[in-house]
């Protein structure tokens, strides 16, 4: 690939691994596009996607995920300690290989625009591409969260860029921009006084007086019972990792705190790591050519030309019959749960492939119009994402859940952990082919909204996923009520059992509807 851009959208969700899954889903099916790192934080409740290709690929895929952040993320809710202004809340393209920072300055401007026309969101432009002097920095975009936005958005001079004049309902606003690499880098400290970590913070960040090309925040990390001097190096070759590790020390020790660890957010150049070693060791006269990978990576670089749509095919083939020949093995797992999950997400497969396709250009007279269809298809679209990917990951855990029973049972009956084990096992693994029957339920009542929008070209495809559905639904309940024979705690059932019993009729109303 001869031209390569970086993209690193941030989200405000880092709780619902389920949510991230579906953003990766996202990103990796635009064609050309590749994953490169995820990162997912509980306290700053917030994920970062690193994926690059070429300039096309990836803004298509950074389109996708805000649209489907849009969905399933709703700011009303969120709670979390990195500041934010929207549910995809920024969204840099940083230039790799074979493209100039302008290429990535058109680019965000162009995702920009598509974002605030054909969802609603207003953008803001930063860094290089900024449209004001007052918007390069996204720290100044982003004073004061969502309420002090909502307040400059009545001025004039801080109408977006693109999209509406007020945050949208759910998502609020995003953050557009072209930049160089960054480094995210966070100093973890032995200690839970937060003003002292935003003092520190204060102290090395360049706009307080510290560090060139050092952002830096004090941040609480709560389940882990430490502060953080969180940080953005915008430029390491001027301020390298080592610089700023030491200068946030160097303030912690003055506190008398002590630093606990530190930590690398998303992806880092090679070359910053060589600064590091080059400092640590004190070596003369080193060049990265020395790096075993970079010069295996030179050798190998012509040997690297398989078709991609062939290896994908032949992925999808050998993936398909692995699976397959793992079921007919005569082995307990993956069994009847794992098929399940997977005739749900075969389910959830075809309703996206069904509002991908859109609905008919003209809906029916005295119907549905036009618009109103395409948002309801719109609408469905990353919910059944969601599912899809999560009943995909639900094969692998019926199958996982089940070989857990079989160890628990396999455990001497003179163990005393033996009858609480085998409960938890039990447990778990009634709970996960349940979870497959109430997902592909879900799917499938969005397939029935789906099958009213949907091209007529596309009917059948929904009714079988309808049937699919309604098999993940049978074969879930179908293990999850096998399982529960065994749990000798029927207290712990209860729950269970409930679910089973709306589930049950909601399948006779579904039967119906098809």
């Amino acid at each position: 690939m001869d031209r390569i851009i970086e993209c690193v959208p941030n989200f405000s969700e880092g709780r619902k691994p389920e949510t991230i899954d579906a953003l990766v889903t996202t990103a990796i099916e635009v064609a050309g596009v590749y994953l490169l790192d995820r990162e997912m934080d509980h306290d700053h409740h917030r994920s970062v996607l690193t994926f690059a290709g070429s300039p096309e690929a990836v803004a298509e895929a950074a389109f996708r995920c805000v649209r489907v952040a849009s969905t399933l993320i709703d700011l009303r809710s969120h709670q979390g300690a990195h500041p934010r202004v929207g549910a995809t809340d920024v969204v840099p393209f940083v230039p790799i290989r074979g493209v100039t920072m302008d290429d990535c300055v058109a680019l965000a401007r162009q995702v920009g625009a598509r974002i605030g026309r054909e969802l609603n969101i207003p953008v803001f432009l930063y860094e290089r591409a900024a449209s004001r002097p007052d918007r390069v920095n996204l720290e100044a975009i982003r004073r004061g969260g969502l309420e002090g936005l909502t307040a400059r958005m009545t001025e004039e001079a801080w109408r977006p860029d693109f999209g509406p004049a007020a945050l949208h309902s759910t998502a609020g606003a995003t953050i557009v921009g072209a930049r160089p690499p960054l480094i995210a880098f966070n100093v973890n400290l032995q200690s839970t006084d937060l003003p002292a970590a935003k003092a520190i913070a204060k102290a090395v960040r360049f706009s307080s007086g510290g560090l060139p090309f050092v952002k830096a925040i004090g941040v609480d990390l709560t389940s882990r019972g430490l502060v953080q001097v969180s940080m953005n190096l915008t430029n390491f070759e001027e301020t390298p990792l080592h610089v700023a590790f030491e200068a946030v020390a160097r303030e912690a020790e003055r506190r008398g705190i002590a630093v606990a660890e530190s930590e690398i957010i998303g992806l880092i150049p090679q070359r910053a790591l060589l600064q590091v070693a080059q400092h640590a060791l004190k070596v003369a006269r080193f060049d990265a050519d020395q790096v075993l990978e970079t010069r295996l990576d030179h050798a190998l670089a012509g040997a690297r030309q398989q078709s991609t749509a062939t290896r994908s095919t032949d992925g999808i083939a050998r993936s398909v019959t692995q699976f397959l020949s793992a079921v007919a093995q005569g082995t307990p797992a993956p069994g009847g749960g794992s098929v399940a999950a997977l005739a749900g997400a075969l389910a959830a497969s075809l309703g996206l492939m069904a509002c991908r396709l859109g609905p008919p250009k003209r809906q029916p007279s005295g119907g549905t119009s036009d618009e109103e269809a395409a948002a309801q298809v719109r609408a469905a679209e990353p919910i059944l994402l969601m599912h899809a990917t999560r009943l995909q990951a639900l094969i692998e855990a019926d199958a996982a859940a089940y070989q857990e029973v079989l160890e628990a049972y396999r455990l001497p009956k003179s163990d005393p952990s033996r009858e609480t084990r085998v409960t938890e096992t039990l447990l778990s693994a009634s709970r996960i082919p349940l979870e497959t029957a109430e997902r592909a339920h879900e799917a499938a009542r969005l397939l029935l909204d789906v099958r009213r929008y949907a091209k007529a070209s596309v009917g059948s495809d929904v009714r079988v996923g309808l049937f699919m559905a309604i098999a993940a639904m049978e074969g879930g309940l179908e293990n999850a009520r096998e399982n529960m024979k065994s749990l000798k705690n029927q207290t712990l059932a209860e729950d269970i059992q409930q679910r089973i019993g709306k589930l049950e009729e909601s399948l006779v109303q579904l039967k119906a509807l098809c």
